[in-house]
């Protein structure tokens, strides 16, 4: 229980995040278009840079995601301000090498704290997923009879989680998206109780089930949370 509700305090937190810079974003784009601002803000504010760092924003907050976040809002920062100020050439020459060093560090410290795991294909019998895809994809089939949920994160790549043979543990099940510039699918029993609470920014997810007669109200319910930026969700049954 604690587990659930720690992932929609979660879900929850990048949500408000989200809001948060949309608000701000069109705040700017009012003044802007109004000639408020004594510069031209929409150079500056609609730009790849800005991009990047709305993406590390809203991933910061999930914990498997945050060295990447942080990746993503220093590039996107240095690369910002670089068109306000001109850097001495010892910074820039500086730059890559601290962000390639973080990465380093990041991940050498991170192996003290867990056990890495390979990205695992075929059946697996976890009753969590925990599925990171970046740059790549994976293809996995759950067979767990307790299904509890978990979290797939995909930047830049994909895929494919087939639940048709695993059975949901009973209450609601959290499953916390985040799809950037990539996308799932999903294959869900057709006779499980699915909500979709998922944010999409330029994206989609759709339900192509098949619709069975009838759910009792008391059955396991999965509970889809997240962020779809740039991306896509695909839910399907056999």
């Amino acid at each position: 229980m604690m587990e659930k509700m720690e992932t929609s305090h979660k879900t929850d937190l990048s949500r408000l995040m989200m809001g948060l810079l949309l608000v701000v974003l069109a705040t700017l784009l009012l003044l802007d278009n109004f000639e408020i601002f004594p510069v031209d803000w929409g150079r500056y504010i609609f730009t790849w840079q800005t991009l990047l760092i709305v993406i590390g924003l809203l991933t910061f907050p999930k914990p498997g995601n945050r060295i990447f976040g942080t990746v993503l809002i220093a590039i996107g920062a240095f690369f910002l301000a670089a068109k306000f100020y001109e850097f001495p050439l010892s910074v820039s020459k500086l730059f890559w090498p601290a962000v390639i060093l973080f990465i380093g560090l990041s991940l050498i410290l991170g192996s003290r704290r867990r056990h890495w795991r390979p990205i695992r294909t075929g059946e697996v019998n976890d009753n969590l997923i925990d599925d990171v895809s970046i740059f790549g994809g994976s293809e996995q089939k759950f067979t767990s009879q307790q299904f509890k949920g978990g979290r797939i994160t995909n930047i830049f790549g994909g895929s494919t989680i087939d639940l048709s043979d695993a059975k949901l543990e009973p209450g609601q099940n959290y499953v916390d998206l985040l799809c950037i510039f990539g996308g799932s699918k999903l294959i869900i029993p057709s006779d499980w109780r699915l909500k979709i609470e998922v944010t999409s920014i330029f994206g989609g997810i759709t339900d192509k089930r098949k619709s069975p007669q009838s759910i009792p109200d008391n059955s396991p319910e999965l509970v889809l949370k997240g962020l779809v930026l740039f991306g896509g969700i695909d839910i399907k049954s056999n």
